[in-house]
């Protein structure tokens, strides 16, 4: 399985609604590919201190990698992602992206 980990640092004059809109439109889009086994969002608490600037992140849980890439080569993604990179600081530099490979 490979955890998709999205964490994103939005403007501060991003809408709010258009903020969520982002996220609800990845979780739905998500949920129409095969191999995708979740998509859980939210904003970050930063509980111990160590990632003050990221706002907000979700993770997509993938079957495989062959999943991940599908997801990542559809037009709907490409489309979604530039509305993502609209609202964060710098774009693109405002999103950290981590995958991550479990064995579960």
């Amino acid at each position: 399985m490979i955890l998709h980990c999205v964490f994103c640092t939005f403007r501060p004059d991003a809408d709010t609604t258009a903020r969520h809109a982002i996220l609800k439109d990845l979780a739905a889009f998500s949920g129409t590919l095969d191999g995708v086994l979740g998509f859980d969002h939210g904003p970050n608490a930063d509980y111990e201190g160590k990632s003050p600037q990221v706002t907000d992140g979700f993770v997509i849980r993938f079957r495989d990698r062959d999943a991940l890439a599908t997801y990542a080569d559809h037009p709907i993604h490409k489309t979604l992602g530039a509305r993502l990179c609209d609202l964060c600081n710098g774009g693109a530099d405002g999103i950290m992206v981590v995958d991550l490979v479990s064995d579960d």
